[in-house]
């Protein structure tokens, strides 16, 4: 009752009131939560809109080197797509994301054994793999001095592996006193291609043949096995001296690939004898220096199932004649994983060594004492693009012969160059190494590199009597090579894994066309591995100043490019490349009127561009290089003379009508035949003409079409801007006319050797300094040239006589037209003169 009392009258509203407040705050409420809801929701979906825009942005994105400059082109690239991408600007000295699956190298204390599909399975006991991480910047490794010593070569026994395939069994088991290992295989049948009876006791099975000549691919590389399956690594950490240091941690099991060879019949029973050389190499899977892996063939794949007892099926594909790229790196001895300047990675030299590198610098003009800290073999990243590892090459590709030349060289640097073609090239394809000495001083390229080439039979030294240079050097590695394809390095380049097969594949398609690799940059400070960009090519810039240039998006877009597509390059780096030997002797070799170096890139780049040939980058071929500041080494002569009349002897014999540009642009002392001999040019003449070769106007319409070359930096009236007429020639005399562009006889030229000429008269100074005559266009004339247009000048539209040794400038008469020479004066506007077109500042 008493309660009751409370709602009557005013009670009851309060009541009511209260009771629509607290439904009206639940509903509030309730609204206030959908709200929230639906902006969360709206939120999360931009945010995934976002992630994925993010993603495809990262998926297609690629870093492409600066558009300005000559520098060698450092980049790094983050592609991971498979068709056309954008290309940026921006320059980045790390490595790509891809690589961090290539370079885990040391894992666990033991392998299990992996099965793939398409490979036999088989054990590596005893090894460890080791990831190195790569940070935005390499974490640089300390170092202590190390003296490197002659690696002994030692082929421990193989042990047996047992391969069991579905229903029979592959027996592999060891035999013969020289440790032979001989394998028998299950009989094979297949619809489409059988294997051939008949494999007889060790030897191998014979890769399909053609009309070209043959190589037993398999053969070659399993004599280069090394006799162990596995390879132990240090696990060490590494010391600190104040900086960072890279962390070793373990990662995933290296795969082991191992296949057999295509044949056409099937195989019962017989057995297939695997010898190893005297000196027998690891051979390591490209993802890791650990994993050991015969060479793949693409015509048999193993199919492989899991469990303990793995069994082996062999099937048979349709693909004769070709094989997947043989990523080789092979090593007499197992690698230190925590060596200096391992995986390519950076290095840093400790406080106290510093005085030590300043003094070797000048030995190589790079880190020379950090050099002499890295292993001789050390790995290095696989920076090819993604597709590379499986693209395909004939079997039968020629060998070739690799030539260094050198002079004085750096001792690790150039054993570091010998042996990574020797541990990354197939042996079968490698027929030599020559090594060109060039009259080296240094007593440790004498005896003591005899005697350390001497464990590996295919080195070859040649010891030239005087010093000759890289060309004529060159030249002499090459009268001896027995290789069917000469293929050209520096001598401190590091090759990298499956360098020289794209390479062979393209001369072998046509042997007129000339394959380089991409150049890689190995830093010169602190020796680390950098990455390019793929979508460059070798060009020059006036004077011929090679130099590098990276493909436009258009031009990618255009022609479907992908990243392990050849690049068509106008001009070749020079030391870098292979070409088919007979070609190379047919378009003349180099010319042998060229000196020690400088030049001799663009004179075979013209050659073989302009007498049917081609010149390509193979972004699947990759080699390392040191780009030094300046030439360690003397010149017989003075370098930049030396240079000039190398350039001088190229524009002469290749440009045509457009050696004026090269001259023009500050050589025309080079025209003074009395001070610079750039010798007899007949025979090259007639080599040219030999060869039916085209022009240079050619040359830059179809391999180059985007070099800027005027014939002439301006044309057109002379108008004078006092005067307010135009130059005139009229009957051997020069005049003042009202302009008119339909008079031929207004029209000049201001050409690059820097004449005001009119067909083959020219403007020159004559009798009393301010007489004027016309007299034949002579390049070689001094007296015959006029500045006009120079860059900051106050006299910028001045014409001033380059003969007179006080400035003279033609000027317009201020009554009767006349012509003369007078005081140049800034402010004088009848000594002011403009073409009707300008080409060039």
């Amino acid at each position: 009752m008493k309660i009751r009392r409370y709602f009557r009258g005013s009670g009851r509203v309060l009541a009511f009131v209260f009771i629509a407040s607290v439904i009206w705050l639940l509903f509030d409420m309730a609204a206030l939560r959908i709200s929230i809801n639906d902006v969360n929701s709206q939120m999360l979906k931009e945010r995934v809109i976002k992630e994925r825009q993010i993603f495809r942005q990262q998926a297609t994105k690629v870093t492409q080197m600066m558009n300005g400059g000559f520098k060698h082109p450092v980049q790094r690239i983050d592609y991971a797509g498979k068709g056309p991408f954008k290309a940026g600007n921006k320059v980045a000295e790390v490595y790509r994301h891809q690589l961090n699956k290539q370079e885990q190298m040391l894992s666990e204390n033991r392998l299990n054994p992996v099965e793939q599909q398409g490979h036999i399975q088989a054990k590596l006991e005893s090894s460890k793999s080791i990831v190195s991480k790569h940070n935005k910047e390499a974490a640089p490794y300390n170092i202590t001095p190390k003296q490197h010593l002659p690696v002994k070569t030692r082929a421990p026994a193989k042990k047996a592996v047992n391969l069991e395939p579905t229903e029979k069994k592959t027996e592999v088991k060891k035999t013969g006193e020289n440790g032979s290992i001989k394998v028998i295989l299950p009989s094979v049948r297949s619809n489409i291609t059988k294997v051939p009876p008949g494999v007889q006791k060790e030897k191998h099975v014979p890769l399909p043949t053609s009309e070209k000549k043959s190589h037993k691919i398999g053969d070659a590389i399993q004599k280069n096995m090394d006799s162990k399956t596995n390879e132990k690594v240090k696990d060490e950490p590494m010391a600190k001296s104040g900086k960072q240091v890279n962390q070793l941690k373990p990662n995933k099991k290296p795969r082991v690939k191992m296949s057999s060879k295509p044949s056409n019949q099937d195989v019962k029973g017989k057995e297939v004898g695997i010898k190893k050389e005297e000196k027998q190499d690891k051979i390591l899977v490209k993802n890791g220096p650990i994993a050991v892996r015969e060479a793949p063939k693409p015509t048999i794949k193993p199919k492989l199932h899991h469990g303990a007892d793995s069994k082996v099926n062999f099937t048979v594909v349709q693909k004769p004649g070709v094989h997947k790229v043989l990523s080789l790196d092979m090593t007499q001895a197992p690698r230190d994983a925590i060596a200096v300047g391992q995986f390519g990675q950076a290095a840093i030299v400790p406080s106290d060594k510093e005085g030590e590198v300043r003094k070797r610098w000048d030995e190589g003009h790079f880190n020379v004492y950090l050099s002499d800290q890295i292993p001789l073999d050390r790995a290095i990243p696989d920076t090819r693009p993604q597709t590379c590892a499986s693209s395909l090459v004939h079997d039968d590709l020629p060998t070739t012969s690799v030539i260094f030349c050198f002079v004085d060289e750096v001792w690790s640097t150039l054993l570091r160059s010998v042996h990574s073609v020797l541990n990354r090239s197939p042996p079968h394809l490698l027929k030599e190494i020559i090594l060109v000495d060039d009259f080296s001083t240094k007593d440790y390229l004498k005896e003591q590199l005899d005697v350390y080439m001497s464990q590996f039979p295919k080195v070859r030294i040649v010891r030239l009597k005087e010093r000759q240079g890289l060309i004529r050097a060159r030249l002499a590695g090459a009268a001896i090579a027995k290789g069917e394809v000469l293929t050209f390095l520096d001598s401190h380049i590091e090759c990298n894994v499956g360098w020289l097969e794209p390479l062979l594949e393209r001369v072998y398609l046509d042997r007129k066309k000339v394959a380089c690799p991409v150049i890689e940059v190995i830093n010169d400070k602190d020796m680390s591995y950098v990455l390019v960009d793929n979508f460059q090519r070798g060009i020059f810039k006036w004077p011929l100043v090679f130099g590098w240039s990276t493909l436009t998006e258009e031009y990618i877009k255009k022609n479907n490019m992908t990243v392990s597509d050849p690049i068509r390059c106008p001009v070749m780096a020079g030391g870098l490349f292979s070409i088919d030997k007979k070609y190379f002797y047919e378009l003349g070799a180099y010319d042998p009127g060229l000196d020690v170096w400088g030049g001799e890139n663009m004179e075979i780049s013209f050659k073989i561009w302009m007498c049917g040939g081609e010149i390509e980058i193979i972004p699947c071929s990759r080699v390392g290089h040191i780009f030094r500041g300046q030439n360690p080494y003397k010149f017989p002569k003075d370098r930049q003379k030396t240079v000039e009349r190398n350039l001088a002897r190229v524009a002469e014999v290749w440009l045509d009508e457009y050696k004026d540009l090269f001259y023009g642009h500050g050589y025309h002392h080079l025209l003074d035949k009395s001070v610079t001999d750039i010798g007899s040019l007949t025979e090259q003449i007639e080599l040219r003409k030999r060869l039916k070769c085209k022009s240079f106007k050619w040359y830059l319409e179809n391999v180059y079409p985007d070099m800027d070359a005027p014939l002439v930096k301006a044309e057109g009236l002379v108008f004078n801007r006092g005067l307010r007429k135009c130059l005139a020639l009229q009957k051997g005399s020069l005049s003042f006319e009202t302009c008119d562009l339909s008079k031929q006889s207004q029209h000049f030229n201001y050409t690059w050797m820097r004449h005001v000429r009119q067909q083959d008269l020219c403007v020159v100074p004559q009798g009393k300094e301010t007489g004027l005559a016309l007299e034949l266009c002579d390049s070689a004339k001094a007296n015959l040239r006029w500045f006009h247009k120079p860059s900051n000048s106050a006299l910028g539209e001045h014409l001033l006589a380059e003969s007179i040794p006080h400035q003279m400038c033609l000027e317009a008469g201020r009554q009767h037209d006349a012509i003369r020479l007078s005081e140049c004066e800034p402010n004088n506007a009848f000594q002011k003169w403009q073409f009707t077109n300008y080409f060039t500042q």
